[in-house]
């Protein structure tokens, strides 16, 4: 028997995977969360082997940073994402926050329920088309970012906004955007904490 706990914001969403979820013998689900803080409280009240993590949240914390607050607890359990994303951007930034697997919410049950119980025994799990991401962007060059843009990224890491960023670096805000834009098309994200997670996974930033 896998436990798991439920995290999507749609109370429609939930109950259809509630009455799936109900149908596998194996699977028992031991409550459900409809944001990204409950879902945080929930896990380490009820200790659950799986997070079924769907990522956008509406309000507060987003399904990734709930995530990183999960798995950073003592003995976590493993989270499994659910979503209907699957850009670069989110998937890299759903595994550097410590995700086990990404699903799409389009695979059939069959696979949700294998997932879920490779999740709990700790094995990553990857729907079709994230994997063929995740393949293209490692046999991907490395991006080329100039001087500038290096520096800009690194005072984007320390979490500065566009105008602290213009005064650190001695240039307007105009061409920080500027820059920002260059980054972004490079990276191939399109948020700050994307372009952040990149490059961190690129190894782009100075250790």
């Amino acid at each position: 028997m896998t436990t798991i706990l439920l995290c999507d914001d749609h109370v429609v969403v939930r109950a259809g995977l509630l009455a799936l979820l109900g149908s596998e013998p194996d699977i028992e689900v031991l409550g459900e969360a409809g944001s990204g803080e409950e879902a945080v409280a929930l896990a380490a009240k009820l200790r659950p082997e799986v997070v079924l993590m769907d990522l956008q949240l509406g309000a507060g914390i987003d399904g990734v940073e709930a995530t990183r607050r999960i798995t950073a607890a003592p003995n976590p359990p493993h989270v499994l994402v659910l979503t209907t994303y699957d850009t670069d951007a989110d998937i890299t930034r759903a595994i550097g926050a410590g995700a086990t697997g990404y699903l799409l919410k389009a695979e059939r049950p069959e696979e949700l329920f294998a997932a879920i119980h490779s999740a709990a025994a700790g094995r990553t799990t990857l729907s079709a088309p994230v994997a063929s991401r995740v393949m293209a962007h490692m046999r991907g060059a490395r991006p080329t970012l100039t001087d500038r843009e290096l520096d800009i990224l690194t005072q984007l890491a320390r979490g500065l906004g566009n105008r602290d960023i213009a005064r650190a670096l001695f240039i307007s805000e105009a061409t920080v955007k500027t820059h920002l834009g260059r980054i972004y098309d490079k990276l191939g994200v399109d948020t700050r904490a994307g372009a952040v997670a990149v490059a961190k996974e690129q190894r782009l930033l100075p250790s």
